[in-house]
């Protein structure tokens, strides 16, 4: 009998609820996320306000779901932009070898050194702040992590039997490369996406967190929890919330990646 896994199913209900939240900011916020008013400074958690209003008067729901769909937004590009770049340098590097692959996964090993948080914040010390900044320095930079682990996993299978078979019929390398290896390869490629989309979430809301990440005008996460810092002991609502949100995103993906692994070591 199969042993619950309790890292998959409580990962996948936490993604899907902070991801549902997360969009639904795309497309509706029950009040203008920048609409101020007097009366409402400071105000508890209520019907009305069900997470409370800032030192502004603004709803911090608004602000949550806004914020928290900026922060989604990025981490998916990111992700998009690093996978993909990752996964064809991997998977050419992998199957054929040679000297381009030992120079490639130098640089990738030279770039992984270094923490993509702490590279990124010089990429946009030196760029600026700024939505498209931040999914361009952290996309780039997450492409050796996917390409070595695509990389990684082209190498177990290109030596296979049904892929020597395949060169033995003529079938073309790319053929070989997207039809016949890659599909054996997404159960471990998966399991990194969620790795990839938790970083992306830590490394953006850091960013904003930090005042470097989106711009001045816009909201997330990270920059909500900056600017709030100062009312925690007055006004703890505008910190936990958004913060709350954070975690869950990360937590989710988290635990989903750990839940995939566990699956795959059944296997």
């Amino acid at each position: 009998m199969r042993k619950k896994n309790w890292y998959l199913t409580l990962g996948l209900v936490l993604t899907v609820l902070s991801v549902g939240y997360s969009a639904l900011g795309l497309f509706w916020t029950p009040y203008s996320s920048t609409a101020m008013s007097g009366p409402d400074r400071y105000a508890l958690p209520s019907l009305a306000h069900p997470f409370g209003c800032d030192h502004m008067g603004r709803d911090v729901f608004s602000r949550t779901l806004e914020g928290a769909s900026a922060t989604l937004t990025i981490a998916l590009a990111v992700v998009v932009i690093g996978f993909v770049a990752g996964l064809v340098i991997g998977a050419l590097c992998g199957y054929y070898g040679g000297v381009a692959d030992a120079v490639i996964m130098r640089l990738c090993d030279a770039v992984a050194a270094f923490p993509s948080v702490l590279l990124g914040l010089v990429i946009l010390a030196i760029t600026g702040p700024g939505k498209y900044n931040v999914i361009a320095a952290l996309g780039i930079l997450f492409i050796p992590s996917f390409a070595r682990l695509t990389r990684g996993e082209f190498l177990k299978y290109r030596d296979r039997d049904f892929v020597k078979a395949a060169r033995l019929m003529k079938v073309s390398p790319l053929r070989i490369i997207f039809r016949h290896i890659l599909p054996n390869t997404w159960p471990v490629l998966l399991s990194g996406l969620t790795i990839g989309f938790n970083n992306a979430v830590l490394a953006e809301a850091s960013m904003s967190y930090l005042g470097i990440g989106v711009g001045p005008g816009d909201t997330s996460l990270g920059r909500m929890i900056s600017e709030a810092q100062s009312y925690f002991t007055t006004a703890p609502w505008l910190v936990l919330f958004p913060a709350l949100v954070t975690i869950l995103l990360i937590l989710g993906a988290g635990m989903l990646g750990e839940g995939i692994r566990e699956r795959l070591g059944e296997r």
